[in-house]
């Protein structure tokens, strides 16, 4: 039971992983909820099955099976699988929150990258890329998107458009009617009046 809940302690590195998302969430206790927990302590791997939802501060994890194993090292992995497998986590400073889901969702804690796997779809405000693989480093907030290479196989054998696709949003202007006008004094003229 001690090495249960030591791994299980050692979750947060799942959540605490980007550097763009809020600070405060790496301070905040892991919470998970699933249907199913299979622990195997030899291997260090823990099995979360059934709606399984984890979360620490604003980052929320849903999938259907959470997959986490640690290394030699220390380092934690994950793969999440789902129908699809999503994530959201608020970014620091801004009013703004990332979105990813695909069909699998893995983690790499040694690298802290993100790979998202079939179906992926990353939303950052009100932009938005989808391909079928895209990977993420939140530390940069630097992503990639591809299409599988030769494009998935539908049933009757045919290749599904496989294209990637971004919506980027124009950046508002400020309306300068709405901007404060700043008042300064009047000019000070020196010198001698004659």
């Amino acid at each position: 039971m001690k090495k249960l809940l030591c791994f299980l302690c050692l979750l947060p590195a799942l959540a605490a992983g980007p550097a763009h998302a809020e600070r405060a969430d790496r301070d905040k206790p892991v919470n998970v909820e699933s249907d199913r927990l299979n622990v195997d302590d030899a291997k260090q791997v823990a099995v979360f099955e059934g709606k399984v939802v984890l979360t620490q501060g604003s980052f929320v994890l849903k999938s259907n099976k959470l997959t986490m194993r640690k290394d030699a090292d220390g380092f934690q992995y994950a793969s999440a699988q789902g129908a699809p497998a999503t994530f959201r986590e608020k970014r620091e400073g801004v009013d703004e929150w990332i979105d990813g889901e695909a069909l699998r969702v893995e983690y790499d804690g040694k690298r802290e990258f993100i790979e998202l796997f079939d179906n992926a779809r990353l939303k950052r405000g009100k932009d938005e890329v989808r391909g079928n693989y895209i990977t993420y480093d939140p530390r940069a907030d630097y992503y990639t998107v591809q299409n599988s290479k030769g494009g998935p196989i539908t049933g009757s054998n045919k290749p599904v458009d496989n294209r990637v696709r971004a919506t980027i949003q124009p950046k508002k202007k400020e309306d300068p009617a709405k901007t404060p006008v700043e008042l300064r004094p009047a000019p000070r003229i020196e010198g001698t009046v004659k």
